[in-house]
């Protein structure tokens, strides 16, 4: 995807482009750092520590599964709190996620190493995936 800054076109390089180092990375960051979201994960089985984490494929797979989801924003960038409305209700109705857990994987998914602003506009982007995301919460 490319976004226009400044006169400039910028690439999401390094975060869609690379599935294997992102998720591995946003995961292990996400349940480390922050152990309780572990509980929504208790079917992935050993989360133990950082290795395990790692050398989970269950984590890996819902990593890839997330990061095709942010693919999804980015086509339709227009409409994402429509195009969220499906996962909202998952998220909220069925699996009971604490929204809160969508602003804790919104500081793990990355800095991007490029400009400032592109950094800036991935900042934006995901606060307003995890808008659409909390959306159906009462």
């Amino acid at each position: 995807v490319i976004i226009g800054i400044n006169n400039r076109n910028y690439h999401f390089k390094g975060i869609i482009d690379n599935y294997d180092f992102c998720h591995n990375r946003a995961a292990l960051v996400t349940l480390v750092v922050y152990p309780w979201t572990q509980r929504y994960f208790t079917s992935f089985g050993n989360l133990y520590n950082a290795e395990a984490i790692l050398s989970n494929s269950k984590v890996a797979a819902h990593g890839v599964v997330v990061l095709h989801g942010l693919d999804r924003a980015m086509k339709n960038m227009d409409d994402i709190k429509n195009t969220y409305a499906k996962l909202s209700v998952l998220h909220s109705a069925k699996l009971h996620v604490d929204p809160d857990n969508f602003r804790v994987c919104k500081h793990t998914a990355g800095r991007l190493p490029d400009h400032p602003d592109v950094q800036a506009a991935w900042q934006k982007l995901l606060a307003v995936v995890v808008s659409a995301l909390a959306d159906m919460y009462h």
